[in-house]
């Protein structure tokens, strides 16, 4: 990914005009934020490389201040750390508290399963239905399991239809180095997966909400994931 050079861009946002009472205004420093806050979700800036200054307002097309005043943005956002010596460097993952970053991720899970069970279609639960079939017939701890259990993850956020929250699934995810861990037996997980998809089935948003946050809080305590 290689964001194009910013000139002009903060005139109007993507999608928005320049003329009319209801054009929305984004500023350099807005599109600058926007720009490094994706790579670092996408991973082409790693956790610890060092982001210099004028080598990003070069390669957005514009001068160091809103690089500079994006940086500090990112920094609130626990996304990018300032060192007075090093300047500012992508920041580690994990670097939260584990306990707060399972809650935090059970809050965001469970308000899209909540809103998945509202709009998924049958299209959708045979989708679901398939990625943990394909975990069961896995062997305890072969390596595959983690990705298809992101994958399913991943799916049932996304049939929140919610863009989002999936944008904030992406942070949450980028924070914690490549989205949901499994810590506990495959067969427990999968299990949990089903009572999670039968309240899909049923179109119990309430149900999906609360399955989903006890699956991620029981992978805390390693009972899940």
């Amino acid at each position: 990914m290689r964001p194009a050079a910013m000139t002009g861009a903060a005139d109007a946002a993507p999608g928005t005009t320049r003329s009319g009472p209801t054009a929305s205004y984004l500023s350099k420093t807005d599109m600058v934020a926007a720009l490094i806050r994706e790579l670092i979700i996408t991973g082409e800036l790693a956790a610890g490389e060092q982001l210099r200054q004028r080598d990003l307002a070069q390669r957005f097309g514009v001068s160091q201040t809103p690089v500079r005043e994006a940086m500090r943005r990112l920094e609130s956002e626990g996304l990018v750390v300032g060192d007075a010596h090093r300047g500012f460097t992508v920041a580690a993952g994990d670097a939260g508290p584990v306990e707060e970053n399972f809650q935090i991720r059970a809050a965001l899970e469970s308000l899209g399963a909540s809103m998945a069970a509202e709009k998924i279609d049958a299209a959708g639960i045979a989708r679901l239905q398939e990625l943990n079939e394909q975990m069961v017939a896995l062997a305890e701890d072969d390596p595959h399991y983690a990705e298809l259990n992101r994958e399913f993850h991943a799916a049932l956020q996304a049939y929140s239809r919610s863009p989002l929250l999936m944008s904030l699934m992406r942070l949450l995810w980028a924070s914690l180095q490549d989205g949901p861990r499994v810590a506990r037996s495959q067969a427990a997980s999968a299990r949990e997966h089903d009572a999670i998809l039968d309240a899909l089935r049923a179109g119990d948003a309430e149900a999906a909400a609360a399955r989903t946050h006890q699956h991620i809080m029981d992978a805390q305590r390693g009972t899940g994931s």
